[in-house]
């Protein structure tokens, strides 16, 4: 059996002799992930959660949705209508450079796209985006929260798991990493308290 380059056609051409009974087996990865769905809230969990689905769009050749979903709380009443908007303006604006400098990190040929939604709860927008987008896999960041933090929160990872579209990757702060890169530890010891969180 030979296999040549046929100058024509500049096609693979596969040339079998009378002793060759059969094709060579073909391999077929046995999971096709062609989008991931990452949301984030620029927190350190959800950073790790990041560098992993880079490493999975990396193996499967998969294209990266990073999400940011913006909970809208109701204002005070003594805040102008007006100021409330020029509010949820600035902080869109700085998600989106947020996301910006993250869409730096990863790694070139792997396509990657930024989304950033309005809400009145992270884990709806979450699961409707990850739906409209057909996505295959949600790797999600999950803070460990217990007790009083956790109640307060609502539990944003574990909404996102009962009701998503697709199967989810929780990623959670402090665990055994499977996924070999430097960055996954590095950011959990450099907290930035200037992140927003939206779980």
């Amino acid at each position: 059996m030979k296999v040549r380059t046929s100058r024509r056609s500049h096609k693979v051409v596969l040339e079998m002799g009378p002793k060759d009974s059969a094709l060579p087996p073909v391999s077929v990865p046995e999971l096709q992930i062609k989008r991931i769905f990452v949301p984030v809230d620029f927190s350190d969990c959800s950073h790790k959660a990041f560098h992993y689905a880079i490493h999975f769009a990396r193996q499967f050749n998969a294209e990266l949705m990073l999400f940011y979903a913006m909970v809208a709380f109701p204002p005070p009443p003594q805040m102008m209508s007006l100021e409330g908007e020029r509010l949820t303006a600035e902080g869109r604006a700085e998600a989106v450079k947020q996301l910006a400098e993250w869409r730096k990190e990863v790694t070139p040929g792997i396509s990657v796209n930024t989304m950033t939604r309005n809400g009145t709860a992270a884990h709806q927008e979450i699961v409707e985006m990850a739906r409209k987008s057909n996505c295959d896999l949600i790797i999600i960041g999950n803070h460990g929260r217990t007790g009083l933090s956790r109640l307060m929160t609502g539990g944003t990872t574990e909404r996102v798991v009962r009701h998503a579209p697709c199967p989810v990757l929780v990623i959670r702060e402090r665990e055994h990493d499977f996924a070999a890169d430097d960055k996954l530890g590095a950011s959990a010891s450099k907290p930035d308290k200037s992140r927003a969180h939206a779980e």
